[in-house]
């Protein structure tokens, strides 16, 4: 008996931090990923155009296995860059799709960055320009029988589908060195605000609702440490988002061997340890991570899933692209 009573607390805590967070989640709308080096453009337009390779890639993730309406998460992107006479610009377009219960978020961004040579790097300037939208989907909202708070008609709890858009924009700066690169964006400028609206079901009065999506800030840096006299080369990074109110950090180390295959370690403050293996074949990509939760949700939850596939293409420019990341030789 008192191991039910136990069971059913648990499941309640789990449900409440899950509510509690797809609100949060609802309203900033950024994928959360952690191979996020893999898509630095859906966290900084600057990002665009950083390399000589056409880059294509998509992400599933499933968050939290094991809680009903968990969030879903499914990300692409696809960035080149393009170069004018002696400048050098970044193209790139990305997609992001968020399930959470009855929430569902879309966001649709172009972007393009501009390329200056500073302190023997390259210096990205980027912006993008997108639309958001918002979905409850208040037709699967159902309230039990018996329930003494809320009546079956209850206005303040929407019993109709409805949707909203809004525009964002984001802007950001990527500097990359031989040696590190290192990275700032700041997206949903304009603080973008979602109004959902529906019809009464008993009156003629229309019910009004408003997402409000605040202010995100994204830092990230990096490097390639090469071993000397070996095949094997270290990829430390940090990533760092925080809207001034939450803070999020997570620090990952990778080693590649052979610039074939990977294997790393992550930790996010707080919220989980991860590991993650990767292949580079060829012109393609695919990476796998797992989240292990270290916060209260792990009574509910087995762990979260995450796959990033992608495909370069290299492009020919004249001479060599001088600011390509490259390894650093140490020992």
């Amino acid at each position: 008996m008192n191991r039910e009573i136990l069971h059913i607390i648990t499941k309640t805590v789990a449900t409440v931090l899950l509510m509690l967070c797809c609100l949060t989640a609802a309203a900033q709308n950024d994928a959360q990923l952690t191979q996020y080096w893999e898509v630095p453009s859906l966290y900084n337009p600057a990002a665009t155009g950083t390399t000589d390779y056409l880059r294509i890639r998509g992400a599933a993730r499933l968050q939290w296995v094991g809680i009903k309406n968990a969030p879903k998460t499914f990300s692409a992107m696809a960035e080149s860059p393009l170069q004018i006479g002696k400048k050098r610009i970044g193209l790139g377009v990305n997609l992001g799709q968020e399930s959470l219960g009855l929430f569902s978020n879309f966001n649709a961004n172009l972007q393009a960055s501009y390329k200056l040579r500073i302190f023997k790097g390259e210096l990205g300037i980027g912006v993008q320009v997108g639309l958001l939208n918002q979905k409850f989907e208040g037709s699967k909202v159902v309230i039990p029988d018996g329930d003494d708070y809320h009546q079956s008609t209850d206005e303040a709890i929407p019993d109709q589908d409805m949707s909203g858009n809004s525009v964002d924009l984001g802007v950001g700066l990527w500097y990359t060195h031989k040696l590190f690169y290192v990275g700032a964006g700041a997206l949903h400028l304009t603080n973008p605000k979602v109004k959902l609206s529906v019809e009464g079901s008993e009156s003629n009065e229309t019910q009004e609702y408003q997402i409000e999506t605040p202010r995100m800030l994204y830092f990230t840096a990096g490097s390639n440490i090469r071993l000397k006299n070996t095949l094997f080369e270290l990829m430390p990074s940090v990533f760092v988002k925080t809207d001034l109110s939450m803070f999020t950090a997570e620090a990952t180390l990778q080693a590649r061997y052979n610039r074939f295959l990977r294997f790393g370690v992550g930790y996010r403050w707080k919220d989980a340890v991860s590991v993650m293996v990767g292949a580079d074949i060829k012109n393609f990509f695919i990476g796998y991570a797992y989240d292990y939760p270290t916060s209260a949700i792990s009574k509910a939850s087995s762990g979260s899933h995450e796959v990033v596939v992608g495909y370069s293409l290299k492009l020919n420019f004249d001479g060599k692209n001088r600011n390509k990341h490259r390894n650093i030789r140490i020992m």
